[in-house]
């Protein structure tokens, strides 16, 4: 995919700039005996590098459909994350109760993604705090930003909405899909999400090149 890439934009240095955490080789003998179709996840909170990473890996999923006629859905994962001093404890509890949210995989342009509006999350949880329910509709727009883009380039689609440890939630996620590729919005794997990831990551762990800023 990366090698395709490289030759689309006329570089090869790509593969030294993006692979943060190369996939296992365990992994990799056993998908190059199976065709399956492929999934990749993209860590998304709508900042400026996360939006590049989303776009490279629709990028990757369009010409990567192109080429080998294979199944290729990009999953949005946008974790709120809690820490000791989280003013959202309420949330966090709530959340603990729920089974993690999601859009399935289908055709963005006919998939209709839930909206997460102030009534519906007061029915849900009317013992939620005025903040908790602004950080919720916080993360709807989020994914929303994602659908979008998504949309843009007529693929399959899925995100996920989780609460928890950044590391430990996208983990989870690329487990239960048994993901491909985690693209993350980053650009050194020394970044403390990457890290927090570990040597043993089920799958590759790409980030965006640094050629992107020049």
């Amino acid at each position: 995919m990366l090698v395709r890439l490289q030759s689309t934009i006329g570089r090869n240095d790509l593969i030294e700039q993006m692979v943060l955490l190369p996939e296992p080789k365990k992994a990799f003998s056993h998908k190059a005996c199976t065709a399956k179709p492929v999934n990749l996840i993209v860590a998304y909170d709508a900042s400026p590098k996360s939006h590049t990473a989303l776009d490279i890996a629709f990028w990757i999923a369009h010409q990567t459909r192109l080429a080998t006629n294979t199944q290729v859905t990009v999953q949005a994962v946008y974790v709120v994350e809690e820490n000791h001093n989280s003013q959202y404890s309420d949330i966090f509890s709530f959340a603990k109760h729920l089974t993690p949210l999601e859009c399935p995989a289908s055709n963005v342009s006919k998939t209709v993604t839930p909206v997460l509006t102030q009534p519906k999350l007061k029915a849900i949880a009317p013992h939620l705090q005025e903040k908790s329910l602004a950080v919720l509709q916080k993360a709807d727009r989020i994914l929303w930003q994602a659908r979008s883009l998504a949309e843009e380039w007529q693929g399959s689609f899925k995100s996920h909405l989780r609460f928890g440890c950044i590391g430990e939630e996208l983990t989870k996620v690329v487990e239960l899909e048994t993901a491909d590729i985690l693209f993350i919005g980053c650009q050194s794997a020394n970044h403390p999400i990457i890290e927090s990831l570990g040597s043993n990551f089920p799958c590759a762990v790409l980030g965006i090149p640094t050629c992107i800023d020049e």
